[in-house]
């Protein structure tokens, strides 16, 4: 898509137009006259991941520090749409990690989720490369990443089941290979308690 809105030849918001048509709909009354125009916006700002690197996002946070404990961020807020259905999922993602001699600002961790959500997904895939992104930028001891997530295509059609949740994890290094560490993280993601 280049930057006038355009998909080769055909304008964005002319094709939305056409959808709306092809469902019964008079694009011409009131309530759709913006819609395609707005319906681009939306999508444009909901898929912005495309354009984001974790590099970009990144920057300069990285910094040498000789903490050896466990790094958990968690409960950071996921939106992202479903690559089969364009219907959205959402819910929250838990990153750990076991910092080997250097460590990553911490909002840059919500940042690559960001770079990865905000596309069309599916959340297996964002679980890998998110766990991915943080293992290649640290080069850590060990990574995990546990996404919990409420998916419309599966509440609102198909099957319609309103309380299923979607679990998937990723883990790298001591993670995958050490189950006390992979224990304690996945006990640290669950608990509400402050660990102090």
């Amino acid at each position: 898509m280049s930057g006038d809105g355009r998909l080769g030849d055909v304008a964005f918001q002319d094709l939305v137009a056409e959808v709306l048509r092809r469902l019964g709909e008079d694009v011409g009354r009131q309530g759709l006259a913006k819609t395609p125009e707005r319906v681009e916006k939306s999508l444009k700002w909901l898929t912005r991941g495309y354009h984001l690197s974790v590099d970009q996002v990144i920057g300069d946070a990285v910094f040498d520090e000789d903490h050896e404990g466990m790094v958990v961020v968690k409960d950071i807020e996921m939106y992202s749409l479903c690559e089969h259905h364009m219907l959205p999922f959402f819910g929250k993602v838990h990153i750990g990690y076991i910092p080997n001699g250097r460590i990553l600002g911490l909002s840059k961790l919500p940042r690559i989720v960001e770079v990865f959500a905000r596309r069309l997904q599916v959340q297996e895939r964002m679980t890998d490369q998110i766990a991915q992104a943080v293992w290649d930028v640290l080069k850590p001891r060990g990574v995990g990443v546990v996404i919990e997530a409420y998916h419309l295509c599966m509440m609102m059609r198909g099957v319609e089941k309103q309380n299923s949740k979607t679990l998937t994890s990723a883990m790298r290094g001591a993670f995958l290979e050490d189950l006390k560490t992979r224990e304690e993280f996945l006990r640290l993601c669950w608990t509400n308690q402050v660990v102090g």
